[in-house]
């Protein structure tokens, strides 16, 4: 089946509206019907022809999310999209209409994962969806024949094709055009912590990593509408921002910026009584080496937390160079100790594959020497699995036995660290943003990122506070509360904006957090198999369901109040930027001062049509009646 073309080509860069809908028919594309499925659409008339009551977008539908945080990040803004357009998210497969799987090709226990989820969508005859890295790299799937697939650059395009999915059509949209934009209407798994990707692709070409046929090369949002997203965010009510990437390191290298320029500026709008935290995602090596004074300075700064994630994978140049990683063991080395040298506090996680085909015994005592020497408080141990398509699937392989023995001895080894042993009695100040799988804690980290675990009591979500450690575990430290620095604004902890509402189901403190993504090299909660690490959004005391949260903010579910909303912000960007007398910044939103976009005229003069004709149509009809009487 051929793709979906965009619907606006050439509209001057504005873009749609999120889920902007369209007959299938509209675009381009003769409609397929999978000869195994109902014509879905033909159900909604009853037998005298009157509508029935599943009236189109009032379905419910249930997300599954696999993969790293830019996968996540993904479905909450598919989650607003859809839950913008009247549908109702749940977290009962059963009772859903449709499924939604947003997919993750790192490694084969999530594609498994995957797949066991799609043959039991299609032995419930449900209408399914699926998203993400498997379908964009690997369209060809015989998991994937008869359901529709929609690629991780076209996630603005959700609604169409859950709307022509449950008409009975099978649709795929795989086209890259550009960027999705970060002002689409967002549903987080947490309220309080906004993932931001600042970038997609990477310039890496790793022979492991299938990660790559699914997000291509470098393409990097620019420092104005990141900056603005963040503003945005903030007055939100969110309390840690997290930026995502496949390699951070690397952002902007094809716009002619850099991540230190990035950074300046996002800082720049954090809260200067540190409300909100910063948190920098991975980066591979190569391309933080020649800024690591500058990265070193920003994660210096209070709002920052003092944390990075820089994949190793091996401590031998041997493999490296195999996996064609572009660096030395001697340039991560400079990495770590620069870090830790200039940034007080500093923690450092890293990532090891085991087993990459052709590690020797020594190659793979390298890595585990290195290992012991830094003692890194957080590693992510995983055994190699080949990827079909990657030049690493071709090599001679390790026996899985060796493998297997090979991440046992090294899960052995750094299990044996005890890398808070030294915090207990210490006071710190933590940001509060989750609540712990047992359901009597609450989850708070140092600016060094450390998992401190406090009792909750009252209303300590989304606050600050100093704690004192009174016990250290292995995976996290327990603390006790002192004194909280930022009581959460209650008009803000209430606003339901579409954009800011939805509970952390996260397991904060199960040790598969530590399982690694290979490539994107961020946690992959879905490779445990426990179900509170599988994506699955839970809610907890405090928070409130995907259904009724969307009651409580009906001027957002609709295209008008996304262009209000859109054109609310540029003016308050304007204002903002004026009150804080930034030159630069003025001369950015200064464009947009007093225009609407081309599409936003055109969706807003084709409404004023369409209500003239229907007031014409009206005043036709009352004649006609008037003069038969």
């Amino acid at each position: 089946m051929e793709d979906i073309e965009d619907l606006l080509a050439g509209s001057g860069g504005g873009g749609a509206p999120p889920g902007f809908r369209l007959p299938i028919n509209a675009v381009g594309v003769n409609p397929k019907y999978n000869k195994n499925k109902p014509r879905l659409h033909d159900n909604h008339l009853s037998k005298t022809g009157s509508l029935s009551p599943k009236i189109p977008g009032t379905e419910t539908i249930y997300m599954k999310t696999f993969g790293c945080s830019h996968n996540q990040s993904d479905s909450e803004y598919m989650a607003g999209q859809l839950s913008a357009f009247g549908y109702a998210l749940t977290d009962n497969s059963e009772e859903a209409d449709i499924w939604l799987i947003n997919t993750c090709t790192v490694k084969s226990p999530s594609q498994s994962a995957m797949d066991t989820l799609i043959a039991k969508c299609k032995s419930a005859k449900k209408p399914l969806v699926v998203a993400g890295c498997v379908p964009q790299g690997s369209r060809d799937l015989k998991e994937l024949e008869g359901v529709s697939i929609v690629g991780v650059q076209q996630i603005d395009r959700v609604v169409e094709v859950v709307e022509e999915t449950l008409k009975g059509h099978e649709v795929r949209l795989l086209h890259r055009k550009k960027l999705p934009a970060l002002d689409l209407p967002k549903v987080r798994r947490n309220k309080f912590v906004e993932i931001l990707p600042i970038n997609v692709g990477c310039l890496g070409a790793c022979t492991y990593c299938k990660t790559k046929h699914a997000r291509g090369h470098l393409g990097s949002y620019t420092v104005e509408s990141l900056v603005g997203r963040v503003r945005t965010v903030i007055a939100d009510g969110v309390k840690e921002v997290w930026l995502s990437s496949e390699d951070t390191g690397a952002y902007g290298r094809d716009i002619g910026v850099n991540l230190p320029i990035l950074l300046n500026a996002i800082v720049a709008e954090l809260p200067p009584d540190g409300s909100t935290m910063l948190r920098i995602g991975m980066t591979n090596p190569p391309f933080i080496l020649e800024h690591l004074k500058e990265i070193a300075e920003v994660l210096r700064h209070p709002c920052v937390y003092s944390f990075l994630h820089v994949p190793v994978q091996s401590g031998s140049d041997a493999v490296l160079s195999a996996m064609n990683r572009e660096y030395t063991l001697s340039d991560f080395r400079t990495v770590v100790d620069t870090l830790i040298k200039l940034v007080p506090g500093m923690q450092i996680a890293t990532d090891i594959i085991c087993g990459f085909p052709g590690e020797t015994d020594e190659d793979f005592n390298q890595t585990v020497n290195l290992i012991k020497e830094y003692k890194f408080p957080q590693v992510h141990i995983s055994q190699f699995y080949p990827r079909p398509g990657t030049p690493a699937a071709r090599m001679k392989k390790v026996p899985s036995a060796v493998v297997k023995k090979r991440s046992r001895e090294l899960t052995s080894v750094f299990e044996a660290f005890t890398p808070y042993l030294g915090m207990e009695g210490r006071v710190e100040r933590i940001w509060i943003t989750e609540i712990a799988a047992d359901g009597i804690h609450l989850v708070g980290h140092t600016k060094g990122y450390v998992q401190v675990l406090v009792p909750s009591t009252g209303n300590m979500l989304g606050t600050s506070a100093l704690v004192k450690i009174t016990s250290v575990g292995r995976w996290s430290v327990f603390g006790e509360v002192i004194k909280i620095l930022n009581q959460v604004d209650d008009k803000i902890a209430s606003n339901r904006r579409i954009s800011s509402q939805v509970g952390q189901g996260k397991c904060s403190s199960c040790s598969c957090q530590n399982e690694p993504c290979a490539c994107s090299n961020e946690p992959d909660p879905s490779a445990c198999g426990l179900e509170c690490c599988e994506g699955k959004i839970t809610l907890e005391e405090g928070q409130v369901s995907w259904i009724d949260r969307f009651a409580e903010d009906i001027n957002s579910q609709n295209v008008i109040g996304w262009l209000l909303r859109k054109r609310k912000n540029q003016l308050k960007g304007v204002e903002n930027d004026i009150a804080l007398g930034s030159k630069k910044k003025q001369e950015w939103v200064g464009g947009n001062t007093g225009e609407w976009g081309v599409v936003d005229k055109a969706l807003l003069g084709g409404m004023l049509v369409s209500f003239l004709i229907i007031v014409a149509l009206l005043i036709h009809i009352g004649f006609r009646t008037l003069s038969t009487i």
